[in-house]
């Protein structure tokens, strides 16, 4: 992750070419609030795991690494959302998460949606934290 200042925010960039596309970052810090992004799970080549568990896992791995880079740890986690392209998927992936955010267990939401962007991306998951100053 790369971080820099910007215009009175602290923002994360991890690299991905959708950021430069479309203009946004990882993650954004004001204050004691962190944003992270909608993040799909792809490797570091840009090719996507072929499970939608692995998938999940490496989306969360990439957000808490942004979180982590502007000073945010998961029990600062307030709110995720996570987005699936089959409803099936949500327990398999809801138990990814759990392994993140079982003991803290942030106010969270799952939606089915008819794809995402790229449409080998079978979840995509954004969080919100709050850090206590």
């Amino acid at each position: 992750m790369k971080v820099t200042e910007m215009d009175g925010r602290t923002v994360a960039s991890s690299g991905a070419v959708w950021e430069d596309i479309v203009g946004y970052r990882r993650a954004v810090r004001r204050g004691n609030q962190i944003v992270v992004t909608g993040t799909v799970g792809v490797n570091e080549d840009g090719t996507f795991p072929e499970s939608v568990t692995e998938q999940a896992r490496k989306s969360l791995e990439t957000i808490i690494s942004a979180l982590e880079a502007l000073g945010g740890q998961r029990s600062d986690v307030i709110r995720t959302t996570i987005y699936l392209t089959d409803a099936k998927d949500w327990e398999a992936v809801g138990k990814i998460h759990a392994e993140y955010f079982r003991d803290i267990r942030p106010a969270t939401t799952i939606v089915e949606v008819s794809a995402l962007v790229p449409p080998e991306a079978y979840v995509e998951i954004e969080l919100d934290a709050l850090l206590l100053q």
